[in-house]
């Protein structure tokens, strides 16, 4: 299925937003229909909250927990930069975007919506080629000029793929994600995903340490509700996350590719040699 151009403006200002997220009002919003999947969900305004392909930073937010804040604020901060976002203000907590002029133009490259109504998108500014809602092939070359790709570059974005990327785009992807880690960019220089990293609560992975969001997300749900690192394997176990290892086209779940002992956790295969189910 070919990818469809969605031209429209991005908007931060009364929002909550992380580096790999931010609201977009298509300048015809007919187009969203002709996105596979259930329908695009917008709000009041039309916005729609797009996610974006292939990468996740750290979380400014998630549930009532956050990742260590320097680097999350940062890739947020990059993100308004490449979207062209100026005079940005936050609340106290800089957590919400209280005022910034926002409403640039740009656009996105689209082939579906999630189960979440968010479309997922290669996130692009300027003006596309083509006409406005029209269907093309993606191509590692016009991908590499999203800023999908230059998170990952600049190290600001964890690969985390999902079922749906081509596998020519996910290994143009993977490409640069070793020079990045490689140079210790951004998130590489304190990762701890695959090296293991003590648990000893909550704040050992809102304060501490930086690992894929992924993996924080599941931790931060479990321990929020009172679990222990010794009964996480079980937590995952039952929640039956499907993914693959790309290496050994392998499928299995979450659990099997993370390690607990004692109080330390680590994931056993690189980000980028996973698939997700969804």
């Amino acid at each position: 299925m070919p990818f469809v151009v969605i031209k429209g403006t991005f908007h931060v200002e009364g929002y909550f937003s992380d580096g790999d997220s931010v609201r977009f009002m298509a300048d015809n919003k007919e187009y969203w229909a002709k996105l596979s999947g259930g329908p695009a969900l917008l709000n009041a305004k039309d916005h729609a909250q797009l996610r974006f392909e292939a990468i996740d930073t750290l979380e400014t937010h998630y549930q009532n927990s956050h990742q260590p804040l320097k680097l999350a604020t940062g890739a947020l901060e990059r993100l308004l930069e490449g979207l062209n976002i100026t005079d940005v203000e936050w609340n106290e907590t800089r957590t919400m975007i209280t005022a910034a002029n926002d409403g640039t133009e740009g656009y996105i490259l689209s082939r579906e919506v999630e189960e979440f109504g968010r479309p997922v998108a290669f996130v692009y500014t300027g003006t596309p080629p083509e006409e406005d809602g029209s269907e093309i092939f993606l191509d590692a070359d016009r991908m590499n000029q999203s800023l999908n790709q230059r998170a990952l570059e600049e190290g600001d974005a964890y690969p985390t793929y999902y079922k749906g990327l081509f596998h020519d785009l996910r290994e143009a992807l993977t490409e640069t994600v070793g020079p990045a880690r490689q140079a210790q960019l951004g998130v590489w220089a304190e990762d701890r995903t695959n090296a293991g990293f003590d648990v000893e609560g909550l704040d050992s992975i809102t304060e501490e340490h930086v690992v894929m969001p992924k993996l924080f997300r599941r931790l931060a749900e479990y321990l929020e509700a009172g679990g222990s690192v010794a009964g996480f394997k079980e937590f995952l176990e039952a929640k039956d996350e499907e993914v693959i290892v790309i290496s050994t086209v392998h499928p299995t779940h979450f659990d099997t590719v993370v390690e607990v002992e004692g109080n330390t956790v680590r994931l056993t295969e690189p980000p980028e040699n996973l698939i997700f189910e969804g």
